[in-house]
């Protein structure tokens, strides 16, 4: 689990969003992670204390005299790996930016000397209003992480933007105030899913590949620092807060739109299943059923991995997938000096479509890394640390 042995404090204030509160909690739980809870005053109307006290295991605070010491502002704050503040209501992202420590949530703020992820939630003429937007705008200047608000109906029956951020975005931002950025400055080309290459307007070949690892690569990315752009193919998935992404459908367009951004990439990660084949033809209109049995010729697609190998500056890092059903270590040293990759993650073929990895991390120059049994989430995250936090071991 990627959160397990990190130490959370979620904070709420007084918003109809409060009760969201449960199920950011719960949601970092399920990542391993220990949460604490406190309270401004307000959002006790919201959401009770007994509530969050069974969630967590913890006594909630919401005020200094309900400590046992009066200080467990300041130790909270020490305990505390990472504090976010969801919803965040107007009232309080002012008391953050002014330094008004009027309830232990505002004076862990204070006392808390590392970045605060703040999720911001109000109508949206409130969210919109200058000194809410210059507040929040002090408050990134700072270093605090905002994680911008979403739109959708509001309490209020109004449509806009102002309501709080999906709770998996906010848990990025956490996962973003915790984790080293070993990426930092850097710009990172991931590709996911699998192409689709169609011989009618509906029909189509592809594969099996869910693009969950691609996805999960390009989140931890963001959270290791990194500007990340996302070329995915279709795929049921959300794209990942923080990253820009590109979606196609084709191997051509996605050889069209690797090329386009290769010069941007300090690294590209070639995640996609591209089909290595398609239809030789394709009809405008849809096929229809034929007592004889149809014949779909099928020609190569240009390979993409290749082409990159070929045309990479020297500064720019380059890491491959290699999915085999044997000969794993050979076959996926072969890939990597016939492609001229820098490393290459290979796996056999049953993790296609799971919510789990397994494999080998496989540097140019021979060295070669387990990836135990983990989930893609977590797995995403041993790669990237064991590539970019000891390049000395391989690249």
């Amino acid at each position: 689990m990627i959160l397990k042995d990190k130490k959370i404090l979620v904070g709420i204030s007084g918003s109809i969003a409060a009760y969201k509160g449960c199920e950011l909690i719960r949601a970092l739980q399920k990542k391993g992670a220990e949460v604490r809870a406190c309270l401004t005053p307000s959002a006790k109307e919201f959401i009770g204390e007994l509530t969050l006290k069974a969630l967590t295991g913890y006594q909630v605070l919401s005020d200094w005299k309900d400590g046992e010491t009066g200080l467990e502002h300041i130790s909270w704050a020490r305990w505390a790996d990472s504090f976010v503040i969801a919803p965040a209501t107007a009232t309080t992202i002012s008391k953050l930016r002014t330094g008004i420590a009027d309830s232990f949530l505002t004076s862990v703020a204070l006392a808390y000397n590392k970045p605060v992820v703040i999720a911001p939630a109000m109508n949206t003429k409130m969210y919109h209003h200058p000194a809410v937007q210059e507040n929040l705008k002090q408050l990134k200047e700072w270093g605090n992480i905002v994680i911008n608000p979403a739109e959708g109906e509001l309490a209020c029956g109004e449509e806009g933007e102002g309501k709080l951020a999906e709770i998996e975005d906010i848990v990025v931002g956490v996962m973003y105030s915790i984790f080293p950025k070993y990426l930092k400055g850097k710009k990172v080309l991931i590709t996911a899913g699998g192409t689709r290459e169609h011989f009618d307007p509906i029909r189509y070949i592809s594969n099996a590949s869910s693009g969950k690892m691609g996805y999960e690569l390009a989140k931890i990315a963001y959270t290791m620092g990194a500007q990340v752009k996302l070329i995915s193919a279709p795929t049921c998935l959300k794209k990942p807060y923080g990253v820009d992404k590109i979606d196609v459908v084709s191997a051509q367009e996605m050889f069209d739109t690797v090329m386009e951004n290769l010069d941007w990439a300090d690294i590209i990660i070639m995640n996609a299943a591209v089909a290595d084949f398609r239809p030789e033809s394709y009809s405008q209109q849809k096929l229809k059923k034929s007592r004889e049995n149809p014949v779909v010729k099928l020609v190569p697609n240009t390979d993409i991995l290749k082409t990159i190998g070929e045309k990479k500056r020297k500064d720019q890092i380059l890491i491959g997938f290699a999915a085999e059903s044997e000969n794993i270590i050979e076959n996926a040293k072969d890939k990597l000096k016939r492609k001229n990759l820098d490393v290459i993650i290979a796996n056999k073929l049953d993790v296609f479509s799971k919510d789990t990895h397994q494999g080998l991390i496989i540097y140019k120059n021979g060295f070669i890394k387990e990836i135990p049994p983990l989930d893609k989430e977590t797995a995403a995250y041993f790669i990237l640390e064991n590539i970019f936090r000891g390049e000395e071991d391989g690249l």
